[in-house]
């Protein structure tokens, strides 16, 4: 005899919301990791007036972006913050 398959009874447009919500967390936080490491470049004058133009260009470009796959999944920005419990939130929420 064999034992009983168990379902999981998913709700696709959940497990859609769940999927794009864990993947835009990873992204705001590798955004905001990227952010902070150009402004210590820039503090430090390792870049030229072009580069710091450039990234600074790519970084508006791209939480521009991050707010429309935000609102198209239908989350807000805290829904991106995971809870770390004893560690604190994820994300930054100096901005």
């Amino acid at each position: 005899m064999t034992a009983p398959r168990h379902r999981i009874n998913a709700d696709p447009a959940t497990v859609e919301r769940g999927l794009a919500s864990l993947v835009l967390t990873l992204i705001e936080l590798l955004r905001q990791l990227m952010e902070r490491q150009a402004i210590r470049r820039v503090d430090h004058g390792d870049l030229s007036d072009e580069q710091v133009e450039r990234i600074g260009t790519t970084l508006m470009l791209l939480e521009e972006k991050m707010t429309e796959l935000r609102e198209h999944f239908g989350l807000e920005p805290e829904d991106l913050n995971i809870d770390l419990g004893p560690l604190g939130p994820l994300l930054s929420n100096d901005r």
